[in-house]
């Protein structure tokens, strides 16, 4: 019979051992703590003689439960519990039974909080091996759950960390190659500035950048240079007081503006708009890299159109610098070194026109137009304050026909209509070999414009050749000795006409031009016969002269024409 009680009792031990085996294997697979503990509490059952009463994880996670799941309200247990700490230790008279023993619970050397289990009478020592056993095997299980648990934690925070990384190096990536193609972008669009392809190469590159149709207009809408497919045959007209409020917009934005199928930017050094670059974009289809393409492509615009603006104010303020020097006087080399700079050769014959004309809007561009028509070439152009001056080359006289009468017919065709395009006057002084001798040919002109104002058919041309007798009065430009002849013979004249208001000088001078007849005469002056026979009667009693006297006729036409040149200023 003793034999037959040890081999139940090892029996049972080798069971019990089999199942704390399979318990250790089953619990490792366990990830949550309570679900651990419920295994090691059904454990105690069924392993041992003893029954669980409860456990006490730390007080962050629900506080003490019984083997059921229900919360355990034992205020004395758990101020046991707490008074034990990290400790094993009797808590009998807290469990109300013969014996009780709570097991420190430990993961990873940290406390975990208690099983409680308790018997009727001190169990068995064998049963206390397996609670031992037991305690050890959920420590480890909680502690292999611990560590699953911070390693699920890593890696889901690895896995973060690492879709994070991802997309701020796909990110970064984006930036750098959108970076590169703007910096590509940038270089292009300075070689093409560089290359003084001018407008149109700025247009083309912004086109082959961006894929889209390009515009380059002036500021008031007209169309300067184009680059893509869909250029339009017909320049648009564009409303004014629209195309100011877009202009305004793109000035004071700091990005370009949309204006209808089109983004727009301005080329503007500063506050004055030079031109403006646009994208045709009718789809929208324009995002942020080709808003800065053609942001940078109005900037090298601006850096064009100044450019231009610079050169040709340049080389106006040359030529006016030259064609003064020429009026004033300068030596032949040094004219002719700086014309050529210019452009202009000085080593042909020239002549220096002085032109006027009672409208000056466009009569710059006028001349200029005029001057290649008529003359077949280039001349120097500067204003003077007594109208525009024209040095230019001495042109061929195919059949007979004055180039000067031409220049003036075209730059009258030119001028806008009602606006005295058929009133000016051109004086033409005589023709040089060397460009020493301008400044005369300038006085020259000087004088045959006055003689053309002061003559009855103001408007036309005069040529200083064509002055005759008015050549003399005029000569070297001393008026001395031809304001003593006027005053000689028309004193008497002029002082009855300064005191009394009357035109009897006027009337001589007409007389005269015309011949002695009667009816022109009057005609020219506006007057009836009989006034015209009134007023060369009282000629005859101021002056005392015989108007019918060869010499004292001769004499006083040449006095009134002299008085006539100088404006009757005598």
């Amino acid at each position: 019979m003793p034999c037959c009680a040890t081999d139940r009792a090892l029996r049972r031990e080798n069971e019990n051992l089999r199942r704390l085996i399979a318990l250790s294997s089953a619990l490792t697979e366990l990830l949550d703590g309570d679900e651990i503990l419920d295994r090691a509490m059904a454990a105690v059952a069924a392993l041992t003689s003893c029954s669980p009463v409860a456990t006490l994880l730390d007080e962050g996670r629900g506080g003490a439960r019984s083997p059921d799941g229900r919360r355990v309200d034992r205020p004395d247990l758990a101020a046991r519990l707490a008074e034990l700490g990290d400790a094993d230790g009797d808590v009998a008279a807290q469990a109300g039974t013969g014996w009780a023993r709570a097991f420190a619970l430990r993961a990873l050397d940290a406390h975990e909080g208690h099983l409680v289990v308790a018997c009727d009478d001190m169990p068995p020592r064998e049963h206390l091996d397996v609670l031992r056993i037991l305690v050890q095997q959920t420590n480890l299980a909680l502690g292999t759950a611990r560590l699953r648990g911070r390693e699920h934690a890593a890696a889901q925070e690895m896995r973060r960390t690492n879709a994070s990384l991802a997309e701020a190096n796909a990110g970064l990536t984006a930036a750098v190659t959108d970076l590169r193609r703007r910096r590509d972008a940038q270089e292009r669009l300075a070689a093409a500035v560089a290359a003084e392809s001018g407008e149109a190469g700025i247009a083309a590159e912004v086109h082959r950048l961006t894929g889209l149709p390009v515009a380059v207009e002036d500021a008031v809408g007209g169309l300067r240079a184009w680059a893509g497919a869909g250029r339009p045959e017909q320049p648009c007209r564009v409303e004014r007081r629209r195309r100011a409020a877009l202009l305004d917009a793109a000035c004071r934005s700091p990005v370009p503006v949309r204006d209808r199928d089109r983004l727009v930017a301005v080329a503007r050094p500063r506050e004055e708009v030079l031109g403006v670059l646009a994208l045709v974009d009718p789809g929208c289809d324009a995002g942020e890299y080709e808003t800065f393409v053609l942001q940078h492509g109005a900037l090298m615009l601006t850096v064009e159109l100044s450019h231009q603006r610079n050169l040709v104010e340049t080389e106006l303020r040359l030529r006016r610098d030259l064609v003064d020097d020429l009026l004033t006087g300068t030596d032949d080399a040094g004219a002719r070194a700086r014309a050529e700079a210019l452009g202009h050769d000085l080593t042909s014959p020239h002549r220096v026109l002085v032109l006027r004309w009672p409208a000056e809007e466009g009569l710059v561009g006028a001349v200029e137009q005029a001057t290649r028509a008529a003359l077949g070439g280039t001349a120097l152009l500067t204003r003077r304050p007594d109208g525009l001056v024209l040095v230019a080359p001495e042109p061929e006289e195919p059949n007979g026909s004055c180039p000067w009468q031409e220049l003036y017919r075209a730059v009258t065709d030119r001028l806008p209509a009602g606006a005295g395009s058929g009133a000016g006057a051109i004086g033409v002084g005589a023709v040089c070999r060397d460009p020493a001798g301008l400044a005369r040919s300038f006085l020259e002109a000087q004088r045959a414009l006055t003689v053309r104002l002061g003559s009855g058919q103001p408007s036309g041309v005069t040529r200083y050749e064509d002055l005759g007798i008015y050549r003399v009065l005029t000569v070297d430009g001393d008026d001395g000795e031809v304001r003593g002849y006027v005053r000689e013979w028309l004193g008497p004249l002029l002082d009855y006409d300064s005191t009394n208001g009357a035109e009897l000088v006027r009337t001589v001078w007409q007389y005269l031009e015309q011949g002695g007849n009667y009816d022109a005469t009057a005609r020219a002056l506006l007057i009836h016969r009989s006034t015209l026979r009134y007023r060369l009667r009282r000629i005859r009693e101021i002056s005392g002269l015989d108007l019918g006297a060869v010499d004292t006729r001769l004499n006083l036409h040449v006095a009134a024409r002299a008085w006539h040149l100088l404006r009757g200023t005598v």
